[in-house]
């Protein structure tokens, strides 16, 4: 008797892990389509103390 629950448990867990999305399998895109981004403005110029 145990053993026939233990079945009844693996049947159903795996009946329940077969569940998903359905439909055929999607595959990312190659290269993701990205925005070109707006260049950094340039850094500020180190300021010279003065001493040389």
């Amino acid at each position: 008797m145990r053993l026939r629950q233990i079945t009844m448990l693996l049947a159903l867990c795996a009946a329940l892990a077969g569940c998903g999305n359905k439909g055929p399998l999607v595959l990312p895109d190659k290269a993701p389509q990205t925005q070109p981004s707006q260049p950094a403005t340039t850094p500020a110029q180190p300021q010279d103390s003065g001493k040389q």
